[in-house]
Protein backbone atom coordinates (compact mmCIF):
# COMPACT_ATOMS: atom_id res chain seq x y z
CA UNK A 1 0.00 0.00 0.00
CA UNK A 2 1.29 3.44 -0.91
CA UNK A 3 0.19 5.77 1.87
CA UNK A 4 0.43 9.54 1.75
CA UNK A 5 -0.24 11.66 4.82
CA UNK A 6 -1.88 15.05 4.33
CA UNK A 7 -2.03 17.47 7.26
CA UNK A 8 -4.30 20.53 7.20
CA UNK A 9 -3.92 23.43 9.60
CA UNK A 10 -6.88 25.17 11.17
CA UNK A 11 -6.77 28.11 8.76
CA UNK A 12 -7.36 25.67 5.89
CA UNK A 13 -10.64 24.44 7.36
CA UNK A 14 -12.49 27.51 8.62
CA UNK A 15 -15.31 27.56 6.06
CA UNK A 16 -17.06 25.39 3.49
CA UNK A 17 -15.08 26.71 0.52
CA UNK A 18 -11.72 26.04 2.17
CA UNK A 19 -12.78 22.59 3.35
CA UNK A 20 -13.81 21.79 -0.21
CA UNK A 21 -10.36 22.86 -1.46
CA UNK A 22 -8.76 20.61 1.15
CA UNK A 23 -11.08 17.72 0.28
CA UNK A 24 -10.24 18.07 -3.42
CA UNK A 25 -6.53 17.70 -2.65
CA UNK A 26 -7.26 14.57 -0.61
CA UNK A 27 -9.39 13.11 -3.40
CA UNK A 28 -6.70 13.94 -5.97
CA UNK A 29 -4.16 11.94 -3.94
CA UNK A 30 -6.61 9.01 -3.84
CA UNK A 31 -7.20 9.19 -7.60
CA UNK A 32 -3.43 9.09 -8.15
CA UNK A 33 -3.47 5.61 -6.62
CA UNK A 34 -2.45 6.45 -3.04
CA UNK A 35 -4.15 5.75 0.25
CA UNK A 36 -4.54 9.17 1.85
CA UNK A 37 -4.44 9.52 5.63
CA UNK A 38 -5.55 12.98 6.69
CA UNK A 39 -4.45 14.77 9.88
CA UNK A 40 -6.41 17.85 10.97
CA UNK A 41 -5.85 20.68 13.43
CA UNK A 42 -8.56 22.53 15.32
CA UNK A 43 -10.54 24.94 13.16
CA UNK A 44 -9.48 28.57 13.22
CA UNK A 45 -7.39 30.60 15.62
CA UNK A 46 -7.91 32.37 18.94
CA UNK A 47 -11.40 33.87 19.05
CA UNK A 48 -12.89 31.47 16.52
CA UNK A 49 -15.66 29.29 18.03
CA UNK A 50 -13.84 25.93 18.01
CA UNK A 51 -10.20 27.01 18.24
CA UNK A 52 -8.24 25.40 21.08
CA UNK A 53 -7.63 28.75 22.81
CA UNK A 54 -11.36 29.48 22.68
CA UNK A 55 -12.15 26.18 24.39
CA UNK A 56 -9.58 26.90 27.10
CA UNK A 57 -11.05 30.39 27.67
CA UNK A 58 -14.49 28.84 28.08
CA UNK A 59 -13.27 27.34 31.35
CA UNK A 60 -10.54 29.76 32.46
CA UNK A 61 -12.76 32.85 32.37
CA UNK A 62 -14.88 31.36 35.15
CA UNK A 63 -12.54 29.01 37.01
CA UNK A 64 -8.95 29.65 38.03
CA UNK A 65 -7.50 26.17 37.66
CA UNK A 66 -8.21 22.98 35.78
CA UNK A 67 -6.16 19.82 36.43
CA UNK A 68 -3.65 19.02 33.69
CA UNK A 69 -5.35 15.73 32.83
CA UNK A 70 -8.73 17.40 32.30
CA UNK A 71 -7.13 20.31 30.45
CA UNK A 72 -5.76 17.85 27.89
CA UNK A 73 -9.19 16.31 27.48
CA UNK A 74 -10.57 19.78 26.78
CA UNK A 75 -7.78 20.71 24.37
CA UNK A 76 -8.29 17.51 22.37
CA UNK A 77 -11.88 18.47 21.50
CA UNK A 78 -11.06 21.01 18.78
CA UNK A 79 -9.32 18.48 16.54
CA UNK A 80 -12.15 15.97 17.00
CA UNK A 81 -14.71 18.58 15.92
CA UNK A 82 -12.51 19.48 12.95
CA UNK A 83 -12.12 15.81 12.00
CA UNK A 84 -15.85 15.14 12.08
CA UNK A 85 -16.49 18.08 9.78
CA UNK A 86 -13.79 16.89 7.36
CA UNK A 87 -15.35 13.40 7.28
CA UNK A 88 -18.72 15.00 6.49
CA UNK A 89 -17.15 17.06 3.69
CA UNK A 90 -15.49 14.01 2.09
CA UNK A 91 -18.63 11.88 2.32
CA UNK A 92 -20.74 14.66 0.79
CA UNK A 93 -18.39 14.48 -2.21
CA UNK A 94 -18.92 10.74 -2.59
CA UNK A 95 -15.85 9.40 -0.76
CA UNK A 96 -16.36 7.22 2.34
CA UNK A 97 -14.31 8.48 5.27
CA UNK A 98 -13.87 7.68 8.95
CA UNK A 99 -12.52 9.69 11.88
CA UNK A 100 -10.05 8.28 14.39
CA UNK A 101 -8.95 10.11 17.51
CA UNK A 102 -5.25 10.12 18.25
CA UNK A 103 -5.82 7.24 20.66
CA UNK A 104 -7.77 5.21 18.09
CA UNK A 105 -5.03 5.86 15.52
CA UNK A 106 -2.50 4.30 17.89
CA UNK A 107 -0.56 7.42 18.95
CA UNK A 108 0.96 6.24 22.26
CA UNK A 109 2.62 8.92 24.39
CA UNK A 110 4.21 9.50 27.77
CA UNK A 111 2.12 11.15 30.50
CA UNK A 112 3.52 14.68 30.34
CA UNK A 113 0.23 16.48 29.85
CA UNK A 114 0.14 19.37 27.35
CA UNK A 115 3.69 18.52 26.13
CA UNK A 116 3.51 14.76 25.65
CA UNK A 117 6.12 12.95 23.58
CA UNK A 118 5.16 10.14 21.22
CA UNK A 119 6.61 6.81 22.37
CA UNK A 120 5.32 4.64 19.54
CA UNK A 121 2.61 4.42 16.91
CA UNK A 122 0.39 1.35 16.48
CA UNK A 123 -1.42 2.08 13.19
CA UNK A 124 -3.30 -1.20 12.75
CA UNK A 125 -6.71 0.48 12.84
CA UNK A 126 -5.58 3.11 10.31
CA UNK A 127 -4.38 0.35 7.97
CA UNK A 128 -7.59 -1.68 8.45
CA UNK A 129 -9.92 1.18 7.48
CA UNK A 130 -7.68 2.18 4.56
CA UNK A 131 -7.78 -1.39 3.21
CA UNK A 132 -11.58 -1.28 3.45
CA UNK A 133 -11.64 1.76 1.16
CA UNK A 134 -12.09 4.55 3.69
CA UNK A 135 -10.20 7.82 3.70
CA UNK A 136 -8.90 7.87 7.26
CA UNK A 137 -9.06 11.23 9.04
CA UNK A 138 -7.02 11.48 12.26
CA UNK A 139 -7.43 14.12 14.93
CA UNK A 140 -3.99 15.71 15.27
CA UNK A 141 -2.25 17.13 18.36
CA UNK A 142 -3.31 14.27 20.61
CA UNK A 143 -2.48 10.78 21.78
CA UNK A 144 -3.05 8.45 24.70
CA UNK A 145 -0.89 7.08 27.49
CA UNK A 146 -0.46 3.35 27.94
CA UNK A 147 -2.90 3.69 30.86
CA UNK A 148 -5.55 5.17 28.56
CA UNK A 149 -5.39 8.87 29.49
CA UNK A 150 -5.76 11.42 26.68
CA UNK A 151 -2.72 13.68 26.15
CA UNK A 152 -1.85 16.57 23.87
CA UNK A 153 1.47 17.07 22.08
CA UNK A 154 2.14 20.79 22.56
CA UNK A 155 2.80 23.45 19.95
CA UNK A 156 2.98 22.01 16.45
CA UNK A 157 1.40 18.80 17.67
CA UNK A 158 -0.60 18.14 14.51
CA UNK A 159 2.59 18.37 12.43
CA UNK A 160 4.12 15.86 14.83
CA UNK A 161 1.12 13.54 14.48
CA UNK A 162 1.41 13.65 10.69
CA UNK A 163 5.14 12.91 10.70
CA UNK A 164 4.78 10.06 13.19
CA UNK A 165 2.02 8.44 11.14
CA UNK A 166 4.09 8.94 7.99
CA UNK A 167 6.96 7.01 9.55
CA UNK A 168 4.71 4.28 11.00
CA UNK A 169 2.95 3.76 7.68
CA UNK A 170 6.16 4.08 5.63
CA UNK A 171 4.37 6.77 3.64
CA UNK A 172 5.57 7.98 0.26
CA UNK A 173 5.54 11.51 1.70
CA UNK A 174 3.93 13.77 4.28
CA UNK A 175 2.26 16.91 2.91
CA UNK A 176 1.85 19.78 5.39
CA UNK A 177 -0.84 22.10 4.02
CA UNK A 178 -0.93 25.64 5.30
CA UNK A 179 -1.86 29.18 4.22
CA UNK A 180 1.47 30.00 2.51
CA UNK A 181 3.10 28.76 -0.71
CA UNK A 182 5.82 26.86 1.11
CA UNK A 183 8.87 27.62 3.20
CA UNK A 184 9.86 31.20 2.45
CA UNK A 185 13.31 32.77 2.34
CA UNK A 186 12.05 35.25 4.98
CA UNK A 187 8.80 36.41 6.54
CA UNK A 188 6.89 37.90 3.56
CA UNK A 189 5.21 40.37 5.93
CA UNK A 190 8.65 41.93 6.41
CA UNK A 191 10.44 41.19 3.13
CA UNK A 192 8.33 41.81 0.03
CA UNK A 193 10.91 40.02 -2.14
CA UNK A 194 10.73 36.80 -0.09
CA UNK A 195 10.05 33.73 -2.20
CA UNK A 196 9.11 30.12 -1.62
CA UNK A 197 11.98 27.63 -1.73
CA UNK A 198 11.74 24.63 -4.06
CA UNK A 199 13.73 22.36 -1.77
CA UNK A 200 15.40 22.51 1.63
CA UNK A 201 17.26 19.98 3.77
CA UNK A 202 15.91 18.56 7.03
CA UNK A 203 18.77 20.23 8.86
CA UNK A 204 18.06 23.66 7.40
CA UNK A 205 14.33 23.61 8.15
CA UNK A 206 14.99 22.41 11.71
CA UNK A 207 17.27 25.40 12.26
CA UNK A 208 14.81 27.80 10.64
CA UNK A 209 11.97 26.43 12.76
CA UNK A 210 13.96 26.54 16.01
CA UNK A 211 14.94 30.14 15.23
CA UNK A 212 11.44 31.47 14.66
CA UNK A 213 10.02 30.23 11.34
CA UNK A 214 6.56 28.84 12.10
CA UNK A 215 5.61 26.91 8.95
CA UNK A 216 6.42 23.43 10.28
CA UNK A 217 7.39 22.26 13.75
CA UNK A 218 10.99 21.04 14.16
CA UNK A 219 9.90 17.96 16.12
CA UNK A 220 7.89 16.81 13.08
CA UNK A 221 10.92 17.31 10.83
CA UNK A 222 13.16 15.36 13.21
CA UNK A 223 10.72 12.43 13.27
CA UNK A 224 10.44 12.31 9.47
CA UNK A 225 14.21 12.60 9.12
CA UNK A 226 14.79 9.44 11.20
CA UNK A 227 13.30 7.31 8.42
CA UNK A 228 13.95 9.65 5.50
CA UNK A 229 10.25 10.31 4.81
CA UNK A 230 10.04 13.37 2.51
CA UNK A 231 7.99 16.31 3.76
CA UNK A 232 6.32 18.83 1.50
CA UNK A 233 5.05 22.18 2.78
CA UNK A 234 2.26 23.30 0.46
CA UNK A 235 -0.59 25.80 0.19
CA UNK A 236 -4.20 24.72 0.53
CA UNK A 237 -5.23 27.58 -1.72
CA UNK A 238 -3.10 26.92 -4.83
CA UNK A 239 -1.70 24.06 -6.88
CA UNK A 240 1.90 25.12 -6.20
CA UNK A 241 4.24 22.16 -5.56
CA UNK A 242 5.44 23.89 -2.39
CA UNK A 243 8.75 23.16 -0.69
CA UNK A 244 10.27 19.70 -0.52
CA UNK A 245 12.07 18.86 2.74
CA UNK A 246 14.46 15.96 2.32
CA UNK A 247 17.97 14.68 2.93
CA UNK A 248 18.75 14.71 -0.76
CA UNK A 249 17.32 15.70 -4.11
CA UNK A 250 15.00 12.72 -4.26
CA UNK A 251 11.52 14.12 -4.52
CA UNK A 252 8.16 12.46 -4.63
CA UNK A 253 8.45 12.35 -8.42
CA UNK A 254 11.71 12.91 -10.24
CA UNK A 255 14.87 14.46 -8.86
CA UNK A 256 15.76 17.97 -7.77
CA UNK A 257 19.40 19.00 -7.46
CA UNK A 258 20.23 20.82 -4.25
CA UNK A 259 23.06 23.12 -5.31
CA UNK A 260 25.88 23.87 -2.93
CA UNK A 261 26.39 27.42 -4.16
CA UNK A 262 23.41 28.62 -2.13
CA UNK A 263 25.27 29.75 0.97
CA UNK A 264 22.23 31.06 2.87
CA UNK A 265 18.79 29.48 2.55
CA UNK A 266 16.66 31.78 4.68
CA UNK A 267 16.51 34.55 7.27
CA UNK A 268 14.33 34.28 10.36
CA UNK A 269 13.93 35.96 13.72
CA UNK A 270 12.67 35.74 17.31
CA UNK A 271 11.67 38.90 19.17
CA UNK A 272 10.84 39.53 22.82
CA UNK A 273 14.33 38.76 24.15
CA UNK A 274 16.40 40.24 26.96
CA UNK A 275 20.20 40.16 27.01
CA UNK A 276 22.15 39.69 30.26
CA UNK A 277 25.78 40.42 30.98
CA UNK A 278 27.16 39.06 34.27
CA UNK A 279 30.67 39.77 35.57
CA UNK A 280 32.43 36.66 36.91
CA UNK A 281 36.11 37.49 37.34
CA UNK A 282 39.00 35.63 35.74
CA UNK A 283 40.98 32.41 36.01
CA UNK A 284 39.82 29.44 38.09
CA UNK A 285 37.53 31.68 40.12
CA UNK A 286 35.84 32.82 36.92
CA UNK A 287 35.15 29.23 35.90
CA UNK A 288 33.59 28.56 39.30
CA UNK A 289 31.41 31.64 38.93
CA UNK A 290 30.23 30.55 35.47
CA UNK A 291 29.02 27.31 36.96
CA UNK A 292 27.37 29.14 39.85
CA UNK A 293 25.48 31.50 37.52
CA UNK A 294 24.13 28.74 35.29
CA UNK A 295 23.27 26.44 38.17
CA UNK A 296 21.23 29.16 39.90
CA UNK A 297 19.27 29.84 36.70
CA UNK A 298 18.70 26.13 36.09
CA UNK A 299 17.38 25.59 39.61
CA UNK A 300 14.98 28.49 39.07
CA UNK A 301 13.67 26.85 35.89
CA UNK A 302 14.91 29.66 33.62
CA UNK A 303 15.84 28.60 30.08
CA UNK A 304 18.75 30.56 28.62
CA UNK A 305 19.97 30.93 25.05
CA UNK A 306 22.64 32.64 22.93
CA UNK A 307 25.44 31.98 25.42
CA UNK A 308 28.88 33.58 25.07
CA UNK A 309 31.54 32.77 27.68
CA UNK A 310 34.28 35.38 27.92
CA UNK A 311 37.23 35.67 30.35
CA UNK A 312 35.60 38.24 32.66
CA UNK A 313 31.85 37.90 32.06
CA UNK A 314 29.13 35.76 30.50
CA UNK A 315 26.49 36.87 28.01
CA UNK A 316 23.19 35.11 27.50
CA UNK A 317 19.57 35.82 26.62
CA UNK A 318 16.17 34.93 28.07
CA UNK A 319 12.65 35.68 26.94
CA UNK A 320 11.41 39.09 28.05
CA UNK A 321 8.65 37.55 30.16
CA UNK A 322 11.19 35.99 32.54
CA UNK A 323 13.65 38.90 32.56
CA UNK A 324 12.53 40.26 35.94
CA UNK A 325 12.72 36.79 37.48
CA UNK A 326 16.22 36.37 36.05
CA UNK A 327 17.35 39.64 37.65
CA UNK A 328 16.05 38.52 41.05
CA UNK A 329 17.74 35.10 40.82
CA UNK A 330 21.08 36.64 39.87
CA UNK A 331 20.87 39.34 42.55
CA UNK A 332 19.94 36.77 45.20
CA UNK A 333 23.01 34.77 44.13
CA UNK A 334 25.24 37.81 44.65
CA UNK A 335 25.58 39.25 41.13
CA UNK A 336 24.78 42.67 39.67
CA UNK A 337 23.68 41.90 36.11
CA UNK A 338 23.48 44.33 33.21
CA UNK A 339 20.29 43.87 31.19
CA UNK A 340 19.01 45.08 27.83
CA UNK A 341 15.34 44.29 27.19
CA UNK A 342 13.48 44.55 23.89
CA UNK A 343 15.99 42.64 21.78
CA UNK A 344 15.57 40.29 18.84
CA UNK A 345 17.62 37.39 17.51
CA UNK A 346 18.00 37.40 13.73
CA UNK A 347 19.33 34.19 12.15
CA UNK A 348 20.82 33.40 8.76
CA UNK A 349 20.48 29.67 8.01
CA UNK A 350 22.09 27.67 5.23
CA UNK A 351 23.76 24.28 4.90
CA UNK A 352 26.00 25.78 2.21
CA UNK A 353 27.83 28.12 4.61
CA UNK A 354 29.91 25.38 6.24
CA UNK A 355 33.58 26.02 5.47
CA UNK A 356 32.85 29.11 3.37
CA UNK A 357 34.91 32.15 4.40
CA UNK A 358 33.38 35.61 4.58
CA UNK A 359 29.84 34.84 5.76
CA UNK A 360 30.26 36.73 9.04
CA UNK A 361 31.97 39.58 7.18
CA UNK A 362 29.00 39.83 4.81
CA UNK A 363 26.56 39.91 7.72
CA UNK A 364 28.49 42.60 9.58
CA UNK A 365 28.80 44.63 6.38
CA UNK A 366 25.07 44.44 5.66
CA UNK A 367 24.06 45.51 9.17
CA UNK A 368 26.70 48.22 9.41
CA UNK A 369 25.36 49.82 6.22
CA UNK A 370 22.01 50.14 7.99
CA UNK A 371 23.59 51.50 11.22
CA UNK A 372 22.37 48.43 13.12
CA UNK A 373 24.32 47.69 16.28
CA UNK A 374 25.17 44.01 16.81
CA UNK A 375 24.80 43.31 20.52
CA UNK A 376 25.97 39.71 20.28
CA UNK A 377 26.94 37.18 17.61
CA UNK A 378 27.43 33.43 17.39
CA UNK A 379 27.56 30.75 14.71
CA UNK A 380 27.41 27.04 13.95
CA UNK A 381 27.97 25.00 10.78
CA UNK A 382 24.57 26.01 9.40
CA UNK A 383 23.48 29.15 11.28
CA UNK A 384 24.76 32.60 12.18
CA UNK A 385 22.86 34.42 14.93
CA UNK A 386 22.99 38.13 15.67
CA UNK A 387 21.29 39.92 18.53
CA UNK A 388 19.94 43.38 17.73
CA UNK A 389 17.50 45.81 19.30
CA UNK A 390 13.85 45.10 18.50
CA UNK A 391 13.46 48.38 16.63
CA UNK A 392 16.23 47.25 14.25
CA UNK A 393 14.90 43.73 13.71
CA UNK A 394 12.92 44.27 10.51
CA UNK A 395 15.70 46.35 8.96
CA UNK A 396 18.16 43.58 9.82
CA UNK A 397 16.01 40.87 8.21
CA UNK A 398 15.61 42.94 5.04
CA UNK A 399 19.32 43.82 4.92
CA UNK A 400 20.47 40.19 5.25
CA UNK A 401 17.91 38.96 2.74
CA UNK A 402 19.23 41.53 0.28
CA UNK A 403 22.92 40.88 1.09
CA UNK A 404 22.63 37.18 0.21
CA UNK A 405 20.40 37.83 -2.82
CA UNK A 406 17.65 35.50 -1.58
CA UNK A 407 14.96 37.24 -3.60
CA UNK A 408 16.60 36.37 -6.93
Amino acid sequence: MKFVVLKFGGTSLVDVDLREKAANKIIAAKEEGHMPVVVVSAIGRKGDPYATDTLINLVSQSYRELPNREMDLLMSCGEIISGIIMVAALQSMGHPAVLLTGAQAGIITDNKYSEARILKVQPQKVTKFAQEGYIVVVAGFQGVTEDGDITTLGRGGSDTTAAALGVALNAVCVDIYTDVEGIMTADPRIVKEAKALDVITYDEICHLAHEGAKVVHPRAVEIAMQKGIPLRVRSTFTDSPGTLVTTSGEAYKGTIDITRDRIITGITYISGIAQFKVGIGTGIEGLKQQRRVFRALALAGISIDFINLLPEFVLFTVLDNVADKTVKVLENTGYVPEMITGCAKVSAVGAGMSGVPGVIADIVEALTKEDIQILQCNDSHTTVWVLVRREDMEKAVIALHRQFKLGQ
